[in-house]
């Protein structure tokens, strides 16, 4: 044989033309009672005519047609099963479907019927099927009718639909061999507007035919099963009594997936019936599952871009708590099966292709994704007792380049799930090559097949969709093993990352249907352990080959850095916290949340979260602070600056200090700064020595700052003015005043000596002029308020507090005997952790 292996589904084919008439038998168009009885021998099942858009019996919504109704062919056929789905010698085949007047005129004297296979030659080769599949007008290479089973259709008005059913015997469809043929069901006859007798329409499947013989090497073939879920944990919890905590979900829905009908819960239902599966999990999915089997409580409704700790008043109980016990319960019988495989996602399952392509210079990427690898893997190992594999990586749709390869090995994936869309195989190769290949610096792809892969990349709501991808995936399975039948290959299936639970069943069915005759399911390792084919694809694609649909979706670069700055910001508060567990572990896993792949198809949602975990982040922050000022007096040129800092954190905070500086240190210069340690919930005050050289305004900023090695600065800096009066200058005045006056009396003291020869004065030595000293000293001036009314802010009298606790070091005061009047008047809210 010589074909490509690479196979994109639209081959190329016949110019469209009117379908052959058979020769050598009987007419295809014969009077309605002869149709009538051919049909009722091949037992024919018949059923009423039904107004377009009616339901049929069944009650599910006519699927969707099968080929595009034009002028020329104006009726729409659908095939919606094969019963069986592969044929023996000797079986029947039945087949059911709906037929629809899509023209603009009635049916006259049309009739449905199968075609039997052209030739009678199996479909050998890939293309043979891709080309099949990319008609969508009748040509004669779809074979001709046959005369039996016919099924007369009655005049069906322009818009009407009814479904129909033909059983026909596979030994009158004279398949010559094993393989894989095409199967067609068309509709021949007029229109009100055209008498001419013509093919009406047609609609087309696949359909094996295995009687045995010849044995084949069986595919090895490793299906993806993926749980997955948007991230719903918030970084919030609420304190209980001792170190617990109740754990926050930003939504309940995955109360919903976790009961029977739900998703979730019918994915693993599903996939515990599957040999050979490998399970690709969410660890993030598995902690919420955890978190949401004791009692939990969900935030209100637009609440979770807020960041507000979280408190009885704007959370309510959560509804999961049974079904996600059950759930997990389901879950870790399901992965403990010994042919089962599990993989772990790096936790919350990071976006590597967003980071590597709009984020790979910030600094915290790679760290943040190194801590999900290994969280990841505890996580699944921990909550489902099973081991698991860790270093996988799957870019989003599984679609790589040379930047994503290279991130997923720094971040130790030394295994990547590749789409086979983005490593193609060369023309040069007449068959499908083994999935595993070598993509150079030790690293290793599994390249996903693009067309077995694509057909469950969607929502198989339909029949006729379920339909057609069962079928699809028989065929190219069994050409895949037919190509080379000793030479045995591995396969991989990627469906969509949030498989759904129509798609998951129809999976399931094909891989049943085809497994034991020419594939063997196997675990991902059966496939990548095994050797791989010289002749294969290993180029990885540079960047700019990245698919543009692809990247329209990333996280962009403003989402990258604005989650790097929280990374940032979280070491910031580590290091003053006491007990930085409380806040750790959340803010870890809200950060590699905030990264996740299922934010590419929930954009808003994703925004949301990453705003709730940054603006949460600031209320922790702040609750450490300087509180705000506006204007302080110091009243004389040295004196005593008071600062005072709050905690309301519900733990001790340490490794900090304040620092003050002055704007114009030459006119105002205060003492070094002073750390402090801070009990939660309380305040204290700060005392910083001050000189002033000048009167007038200078502008102040208190800033917190962490100390230790490479201090940061902590919070935002809060900026006052304080006013100095009555400093230096004038007082030297006063000095020298009293001074020239001491000196002038001095001298009138000698020159009236002199004038009584000496004799004393009759009022001993008491200067001329000054009056006795009243008693009592000097008279003290009460302590002046700040201009913000706030007593303590005033600055200093010149000799410094009246207590004894000033001295040079820090005097912390506790809240609630604060000198600041705004310390006592604060909220007593408190901000957790």
């Amino acid at each position: 044989m010589s074909e490509p292996a690479r196979h994109s589904g639209l081959g190329a084919h016949r110019q469209p033309g009117r379908a052959e008439r058979p020769t050598g038998g009987r007419h295809p168009v014969r009077r309605a009672g002869l149709r009538l009885a051919a049909a009722c021998a091949a037992a024919l099942t018949f059923f009423t005519a039904a107004p377009a858009g009616a339901l049929p019996a069944g009650g599910n919504p006519r699927p969707a047609a099968d080929s595009t109704a034009s002028a020329e062919y104006p009726v729409v056929l659908s095939i919606e099963s094969l019963a069986p789905q592969v044929a023996v010698p000797n079986g029947t085949v039945t087949i059911t479907g709906h037929v629809t007047n899509a023209g603009k005129s009635a049916l006259k004297g049309a009739h449905a019927a199968v075609r039997k296979p052209y030739s009678g030659k199996p479909l050998d080769r890939r293309s043979d099927l891709a080309n099949v599949a990319g008609r969508t007008t009748p040509i004669g290479t779809d074979g001709v009718e046959l005369d039996s089973p016919q099924y007369a259709l009655p005049e069906l008005n322009p818009g009407q639909t009814l479904p129909y059913t033909l059983s026909v015997a596979v030994n009158d469809l004279g398949l010559s061999s094993s393989g894989v043929y095409e199967l067609a069901v068309d509709a021949w006859g007029s229109t009100a507007d055209n008498s001419h007798d013509r093919a009406l329409g047609i609609a087309r499947s696949f359909l094996p035919y295995n009687p045995g013989g010849a044995e084949a090497q069986p595919t090895k073939v490793a299906t993806l099963w993926p749980l997955v879920h948007a991230p719903v944990l918030a970084a919030q919890t609420v304190a209980d009594t001792g170190d617990q905590s109740t754990s926050v979900l930003r939504d309940d829905s995955l109360a919903a997936e976790f009961a029977p009908g739900g998703r979730l819960y019918e994915l693993v239902d599903t996939g515990s019936k599957l040999p050979g599966l490998t399970w690709v999990i969410d660890p993030d999915l598995v902690d919420a599952a955890f978190a949401m089997a004791k009692p939990y409580r969900v935030q209100n409704p637009g609440t979770e871009s807020a960041g507000k700790p979280a408190r009885d008043d704007n959370t309510v109980p959560g509804t999961g708590t049974a079904a996600a016990t059950a759930w997990l319960d389901k879950l870790r019988a399901a992965v403990a099966k010994p042919d089962s495989q599990v993989v772990a996602l790096p936790y919350a399952d990071p976006d590597l292709a967003s980071i590597a392509h709009n984020g790979a210079d910030l600094p915290g990427m790679s760290t943040a994704l190194n801590k999900a690898a290994t969280a990841g893997r505890l996580t699944v190992e921990g909550r489902l007792s099973v081991d698991t594999r860790s270093d996988v990586a799957w870019p989003y749709q599984g679609y790589v380049d040379q930047r994503i390869t290279g991130l997923a090995q720094q971040a130790g994936s030394g295994l990547v799930l590749a789409n086979g869309a983005s490593m193609p195989e060369p023309d040069s190769l007449n068959y499908t090559p083994s999935a595993v290949r070598p993509i150079g610096n030790g690293q290793s792809a599994v390249v996903a097949d693009e067309t077995v892969s694509g057909l469950f990349q969607q929502d198989l709501s339909s029949a006729k969709d379920q339909t057609d991808a069962t079928q699809r995936f028989l065929a190219e399975t069994f050409a895949i093993t037919h190509e080379q039948p000793q030479n045995q290959r591995g396969l991989l299936v990627m469906p969509s990352r949030e498989l759904s639970v129509n798609t998951a069943k129809v999976l399931a069915n094909a891989l049943q249907a085809a497994a034991g005759k020419w594939i063997a399911p196997t675990k991902l390792d059966g496939v990548a352990q095994s050797s791989p084919d010289p002749k294969a694809n290993t180029g990885v694609p540079a960047a700019a080959d990245y698919p543009t649909q692809a990247r329209a979706s990333e996280l962009s670069a403003a989402d990258l850095s604005g989650t790097d700055r929280i990374q940032y910001d979280l070491d910031t508060l580590m290091r003053v916290l006491t007990l930085p567990q409380r806040v750790r572990g959340p803010f870890n896993a809200a950060m590699a949340r905030s990264l996740s792949t299922e934010w590419r198809t929930r954009a808003p949602a994703g925004g949301a979260y990453r705003q709730g975990v940054k603006m949460y982040l600031q209320e922790l922050t702040k609750a450490v602070q300087v509180p705000p000022k506006r204007v302080v007096t110091l009243a004389g040129d040295t004196g005593q600056l008071q600062v005072s800092v709050r905690n309301d954190l519900t733990q001790t905070v340490t490794n900090l200090k304040l620092v003050l500086t002055s704007t114009q240190p030459n006119r105002l210069r205060v003492s070094k700064e002073e750390e402090l340690v801070l009990p939660a919930s309380q305040s204290a005050t700060l005392r910083f020595q001050a000189e002033a050289h000048n009167n007038g305004p200078v502008n102040m900023t208190a800033q917190l700052w962490t100390t230790g090695p490479n201090p940061r600065a902590y919070g935002e800096a809060q900026t006052f003015r304080v006013e100095v009066t009555s400093v230096t200058n004038g007082v030297l005045y006063v000095f020298a005043g009293a001074g020239l006056l001491l000196l002038l009396a001095a001298l009138r003291f000698m020159r009236q000596r002199k004038r009584r020869d000496g004799r004393p004065h009759e009022d001993g030595d008491q200067p001329v002029g000054d009056a006795p000293q009243a008693d009592g000293g000097a008279v003290a001036e009460p302590e002046a308020d700040g201009a913000d009314g706030t007593p303590g802010d005033s600055g200093s009298d010149g000799s410094g507090p009246a207590d004894d606790s000033a001295g040079d070091g820090p005097a912390q005061t506790p809240r609630g005997s604060s000198p600041d009047g705004r310390d006592r008047a604060a909220s007593d809210e408190k901000v957790g952790p």
